[in-house]
């Protein structure tokens, strides 16, 4: 299934599987927050380190299988493969863009809905 992601989501899905941090922070705006594991990560410095430490940790990939618009919300559900349990699983990403970057993403497994 090809799904036609916001320019910003492919990049973000592209610097993800790459391990690319570098590539990765580009997505997000200066002050963005990332919520992940019951965790806040605010501006790009600690998402720089967020990403560094979680493709260290898991080794992850991820498959884009489904995208939706909800009030001005971008919600792309994933299939998330590598070094931890119940890999592979579905993850839903909760984006707000503003300016072709993220300025805020929650990650979420779909049992948690926002």
């Amino acid at each position: 299934m090809n799904i036609k992601l916001p320019q910003p989501i492919a990049d973000f899905i592209k610097a993800k599987n790459e391990h690319n941090s570098n590539e990765f922070i580009s997505c997000f705006s200066d002050n963005a927050v990332v919520q992940d594991e019951g965790e806040n990560i605010s501006g790009v410095k600690a998402i720089k380190e967020w990403s560094d430490k979680t493709n260290k940790k898991y080794n992850d990939t991820l498959k884009a299988v489904n995208l939706l618009e909800i009030d001005g919300n971008i919600i792309l559900t994933a299939i998330a493969s590598g070094n931890f349990k119940g890999s592979p699983t579905n993850l839903d990403f909760y984006f707000t863009l503003n300016n072709d970057r993220i300025t805020n993403l929650k990650i979420l497994l779909p049992e948690e809905k926002q």
